[in-house]
C-alpha cells in the first residue's frame, strides 16, 4: 500500500518536537534526520498485545514483529490524527468505535528511533488486518513477546524496547 504512493512528506523537527520544515520519508530515514511516528498496542482484556507480522514485501523490517499499529506522522497532521489514520488503514478499526489511550511518549534522546506517541486501544477481537501491512498476528502477553525477541524472533526496531518501557517487562 504505502510503497505505491509517489512521496511521503514529513514534518521535520527539532530537539523540542517543534516543526522546522518538511522533509521526504526517505530522506529523513537516510539521513536519521528528526521526524514523528505514531505506535499503537491493541491490547484485550487477559492483558495481552495483538502482535502482527510484518509482510516480506516491506522494505524496511520485512517478516518481522511488528507494533499493532505503527506510521509516521505526515506533514502538517497531528500525533492522534496519524493515530486515527494508522489504525484505519492497518487494522481497519475506527478508533470512534473502541476505548484507548494515549500511554506515552517518547524522544530520540529515549533511544528510540524517532519522536513518538504510543497509544493502546481495548478490544477482545482479533482485528481483520490489512494483508499488505501484515500477515500473520498473535496475541502475546508483554512478558511472552519480550522473550520471543529475545530467543530470536526478528523484530521491528523499536517494539522491544517500547513493550519493556510500556509494560514494564526485562530491562528498557
Amino acid at each position: 500500500m504505502h510503497a505505491a504512493r509517489e512521496v511521503e512528506w514529513l514534518d521535520l523537527v527539532n530537539e523540542h518536537d517543534e516543526v522546522v520544515g518538511a522533509v521526504t520519508r526517505g530522506a529523513a530515514w537516510a539521513q536519521r534526520l528528526p521526524v514523528r511516528v505514531i505506535n499503537a498496542f491493541l491490547k484485550d482484556s487477559a492483558g495481552r498485545l495483538w502482535i502482527p507480522r510484518r509482510t516480506t514485501h516491506k522494505r524496511m523490517f520485512p517478516g518481522c514483529l511488528d507494533m499493532s499499529v505503527g506510521g509516521h506522522v505526515e506533514r502538517g497532521e497531528t500525533y492522534e490524527q496519524a493515530f486515527r489514520r494508522e489504525t484505519q488503514a492497518e487494522l481497519r478499526l475506527n478508533v470512534n468505535d473502541l476505548p484507548w489511550q494515549q500511554i506515552a511518549t517518547f524522544t530520540p534522546r529515549d533511544g528510540l528511533s524517532a519522536f513518538m506517541h504510543v497509544y493502546e486501544i481495548h478490544s477482545d477481537a482479533t482485528p481483520h488486518f490489512n494483508p499488505d501491512d501484515f500477515s500473520s498476528a498473535q496475541w502475546l502477553t508483554p512478558a511472552e513477546l519480550v522473550t520471543q525477541i529475545e530467543q530470536g524472533d526478528t523484530a521491528k526496531g523499536d517494539l522491544r524496547r517500547l513493550v519493556q518501557r510500556c509494560y514494564g517487562v526485562g530491562h528498557a
